[in-house]
């Protein structure tokens, strides 16, 4: 009965349906702005916020910071400071993931040989010139987002896996330990037996 019991109390991962993610419709694509947005809009995402603006070269050089060094890093900077951009925060279930498919394979010549539906084969037209952006991971989202929407507050991104594995390394266990030890002691009802903070009392010794 006790292993039963023990059993029961291992928690179960949260589930967290809400990502956000930045897009960017690049200078290329921006005569293609709302057809772009259209698309978006039908796979499922919410627009949480959106500007229309153009970088200056130092601008470009910090938002593609992590880029620097690249042989094609003068040429980025460069491209995505010739004209304007549409800057789009997204929500949806699994934001970041859905937009990168969305989005395709960075080249857009690979992207209508392999990927011909996605937008980077529909509105790109090379490497550099590929229509859209979008955030890679976790960090560089929440990173991208504040740059792009700097009056905003910006909370951390909620992520199934992020807090899935938080829960699993800090809460579980300790939570796991203290109401394990309430089962050893069996008290029928603590709150009668042992008065209203026995079973506050276990969980501060762990």
């Amino acid at each position: 009965m006790e292993d039963d019991t023990i059993q029961k109390l291992h928690l179960s991962s949260p589930h967290i349906f809400v990502e956000r993610t930045l897009a960017l419709i690049k200078p290329d694509a921006a005569d293609k702005a709302e057809e772009i947005e259209s698309i978006i809009l039908r796979s499922g995402f919410t627009v949480l916020q959106k500007r229309t603006l153009q970088l200056s070269p130092e601008q470009c050089s910090d938002f593609y910071a992590e880029q620097y060094g690249k042989l094609f890093f003068p040429s980025l900077t460069a491209f995505m400071s010739s004209g304007p951009i549409t800057a789009l925060a997204l929500a949806r279930h699994q934001a970041i993931a859905t937009w990168k498919a969305l989005m395709g394979p960075a080249n857009s010549t690979t992207a209508r040989e392999t990927h011909r539906d996605c937008l980077r084969a529909r509105f790109g037209t090379s490497d550099l010139r590929n229509a859209v952006h979008g955030s890679e991971t976790f960090s560089a989202a929440e990173r991208e987002l504040k740059f792009m929407f700097p009056n905003s507050v910006i909370e951390p991104i909620p992520m199934a896996e992020a807090a899935k594995d938080y829960l699993s390394k800090y809460i579980n266990p300790t939570l796991l330990k203290g109401l394990t030890e309430l089962c050893k002691r069996k008290p029928c009802d603590p709150f009668v037996n042992q008065g209203p903070l026995s079973a506050v009392q276990v969980f501060l010794k762990f």
